[in-house]
């Protein structure tokens, strides 16, 4: 990459983890969720480290995938299901890696936790919040889903589907009770709260951590969790590839006016 979009650092046991691209926000694009993944395992293998800190510069933790457009990348998947399906299978493989370290994975979270951002929490061990923060997924207001349909195995099916089936958003409270997320603190204690949480968590020893952790996702995956986001990777690569009459409005004007002009034009249809 160009810039350093990852930091990386260490404080006592704790390895932290930044996403630094805050003036998108930190919207994922492919190289920064390669990056990601990679200083995420390079973590995992810091032998100074116990638990690992996932946060971000800026306002917010991570406004999703990157579709803002403008650059001059080939896309070759952009109307083929199965080059979708093998780009989609890539992003979640990136968007899994929390899950899959030996460490736990604390997320902690401010302003936007959107689309694949909403995912990437999900899939850390711990979250805690911002309580600015806002959590959700809205693919489906431009006619996608997020590769990562975890949210019905963290917070059960019904108000999954409600939040997924109409993209709204909710505020940190909501989501710490709908056990989304672990604990909410004010957006000023934010950093000093996620390291004291580590700070506490480290005490631990990490034999009795990895263990803890390997028990509680071989129970999960026992139960059939990586079955089920492989079978949602599945279903909805055709889905990104095909062209839907919602999609191709939202894309037209997203040519003409930019990113936001599209995201307005979309919301304002859903207000009383």
């Amino acid at each position: 990459m160009t810039t350093q979009s990852v930091l990386y650092e260490v404080n006592d046991k704790v390895g932290i983890v930044s996403l630094n691209r805050p003036d998108k926000l930190n919207a994922l694009s492919m190289d920064l969720r390669l990056e990601m993944e990679r200083v995420l395992r390079r973590a995992d293998e810091d032998p100074a480290t116990s638990v690992i800190v996932l946060r971000s510069e800026g306002r917010s933790f991570c406004v999703g995938f990157d579709i803002g457009g403008g650059g001059t990348e080939p896309s070759p998947w952009r109307h083929d299901a199965l080059k979708y399906h093998e780009r989609l299978s890539i992003s979640m493989r990136c968007l899994m890696t929390p899950w899959t370290l030996r460490k736990p994975v604390i997320a902690s979270v401010q302003g936007h936790a959107l689309g694949g951002g909403c995912e990437l929490a999900m899939f850390c061990d711990l979250t805690i919040a911002a309580d600015d923060a806002q959590f959700g997924e809205p693919e489906i207001l431009f006619s996608h889903v997020g590769p990562g349909v975890v949210m019905p195995l963290i917070i059960g099916h019904k108000r999954a589907r409600e939040l997924l089936y109409f993209g709204d958003l909710i505020d940190a409270q909501t989501a710490f009770e709908l056990r989304m997320i672990n604990r909410v603190v004010p957006a000023a204690e934010l950093k000093a709260a996620t390291l004291k949480y580590a700070k506490r968590l480290s005490l631990i020893s990490p034999e009795a951590l990895a263990a803890t952790k390997l028990a509680v996702n071989r129970g999960a995956e026992a139960g059939g969790f990586r079955n089920a986001l492989s079978a949602g990777v599945d279903v909805v690569a055709p889905l990104y590839a095909a062209t839907t009459e919602v999609g191709k409005q939202f894309e037209d004007i997203r040519a003409k006016e930019g990113l936001k002009a599209a995201l307005r034009w979309r919301r304002a249809q859903f207000e009383d």
